[in-house]
């Protein structure tokens, strides 16, 4: 199977999409990030099952979830940069290969340590896997094929969390838990059997003495650091001296690392990357907009199971319709972006989701899924579907091929410290007034219901917010991609279209 060349070197032509090669190579692109995306939030529901299955206490319980989130955020840079510097296609199928041997030991795992740690190597392969991908679509594809394929990237990131919460509630009370897990395998045989047919070798052989391994350790180290203390924050306490020294470490490290990278000579953050025109702000945009959308999942399904009383297959089902919001949102949006430019689209479905989760922060003990949960979700899926494709898009206009790596490893690595962030922080806030109500003697299901208000209703501030640094992002129709097409089209000596 071949293709003519292209200044990428991946074999694409400015007009990649319209040829079965190039659709193919975008669903199996979009497959794996599905991959990643959906297991951050597949075995929420199938949580009590585990529980009850490997006699897990309660306080390691959330390292069946929180463990994937901590070596997927804190290796996501390291991640990136090897896929720029070994070659995509190598480090693709080195993390593929990885997730899906932590995904059959965790499906198979007969004791909570070992399902802990399969989920943690589950981290790293998709800490390996989900940059490397999105720099192969960006490279891969040239021009207004780019921006496509970026807003289908974009919809798939979206749709998988929403998906995740359905797929968990149907297979755990279905054919049980262990298949979370143990679903991935074929999806991954199948998907490295394609890689190796769609992408040419661009395995690379980099002189070891040139790479930057101080800034490696600093940065893992200091991204492993700061996510385990977000996420154990709740349990021990803001104002404890352990989380205060965890969080002054993790910035101490990230700052040494900073000026790490300000001196070398290869660094592994080239910090002039942050020079490209509204990256920075489209990653903060992700890191804040994530931070609400991922705890909104969260609480509406404690929500639905310990106020509501709702099966773990019914909690699974009631998800359905926000996925199809997601879905339709995204392709409305990937349209809209050439018309009126990422920022608009970001902040108005930022702020569609902010009155979608304002919504869900006023239900009542006694609640309706018709009356006081759908109208809230379809609004949020609206805006979560347009975030997704817009931010995705942003964050990568203008970023040369041989930083791709990079560029994917920031935003991905946004989207896991602020789905950390938001867990460790709204859970507090939820907890801080649960436990209020019931020391002044409420009910169990009121005094639960009235700390997830407080957390969605800060979840909402959160996304409003998120509208605000989108401000700040740069707007992009695909000038520069038509550009980069036109330019292609010569090299290739294929003549403008009329």
């Amino acid at each position: 199977m071949t293709s003519p060349p292209s200044p990428n070197g991946n074999g694409a032509d400015p007009a990649a999409l319209s040829t079965q090669r190039g659709k193919l190579t975008l669903a199996l692109l979009c497959t794996i990030a599905f991959l990643d995306f959906v297991d951050a939030s597949i075995v929420n529901v199938a949580l009590p099952s585990i529980r009850d299955d490997l006699d897990f206490s309660v306080q390691s319980l959330q390292w069946v979830l929180s463990g994937y989130l901590l070596t997927y955020g804190g290796f996501m840079l390291l991640g990136g940069r090897a896929a720029d510097l070994f070659g995509r296609r190598r480090v693709l199928v080195a993390g593929t290969t990885l997730f899906a041997l932590a995904s059959l030991t965790g499906g198979l795992a007969q004791s909570s340590g070992m399902l802990v740690a399969a989920r943690l190597a589950q981290g790293i392969g998709a800490a390996m896997m989900l940059p490397a991908a999105l720099s192969l679509l960006t490279t891969t594809f040239t021009g207004t094929d780019r921006h496509k394929a970026l807003g289908v990237w974009g919809g798939v990131a979206g749709l998988a969390s929403a998906v995740g919460v359905l797929l968990g509630g149907v297979l755990s009370e279905g054919p049980g838990w262990r298949w979370v897990l143990l679903v991935n395998e074929p999806v991954c045989i199948v998907a490295v059997v394609c890689v190796y047919l769609l992408f040419a070798d661009d395995r690379r052989t980099p002189d070891l003495r040139k790479l930057d391994l101080r800034g490696a350790l600093l940065s893992t180290t200091g991204m492993l650091l700061l996510v385990y203390t977000l996420i154990k924050a709740p349990d021990v306490g803001w104002g404890e001296t352990r989380t205060i020294a965890g969080l002054a470490g993790a910035v101490a490290l990230l700052a040494v690392f900073v000026l790490n990278e300000a001196r070398s000579a290869n660094p592994l953050l080239p910090l002039s990357i942050f020079r490209i025109k509204g990256l920075a702000a489209a990653d903060v945009t992700q890191l804040i907009g994530i931070a609400g959308i991922i705890a909104m999942f969260f609480f509406l399904t404690l929500y639905m199971q310990n106020v509501l009383g709702y099966s773990q297959i019914k909690t699974g089902l009631s998800y359905l319709p926000l996925c199809f919001g997601v879905g339709i949102a995204a392709g409305v949006a990937s349209g809209l972006l050439a018309k009126v430019g990422t920022k608009p689209v970001m902040v108005v479905g930022a702020l569609l989701a902010s009155g979608g989760v304002f919504w869900l922060s006023r239900v009542p003990v006694d609640g309706s899924f018709l009356a006081d949960l759908l109208p809230g979700m379809m609004l949020a899926a609206f805006g979560l579907g347009a975030v997704f494709v817009s931010v995705t898009t942003a964050a990568n206009e203008g970023v040369p091929a041989h930083q791709a790596g990079l560029a994917a490893s920031l935003l991905n690595a946004s989207q896991q410290v602020g789905g950390a962030l938001g867990l460790a922080v709204f859970s507090a806030l939820a907890t801080s007034r649960t436990q209020d109500q019931l020391a002044a003697r409420v009910p169990p299901p009121e005094a639960l219901t009235a700390g997830f208000q407080r957390a969605l209703l800060a979840c909402s501030i959160c996304l409003a917010a998120a509208a605000l640094v989108a401000l700040r992002t740069a707007n992009t129709r695909g000038e520069a991609a038509e550009v980069e097409e036109a330019e292609a089209r010569r090299s290739l000596a294929v003549p403008d279209p009329v």
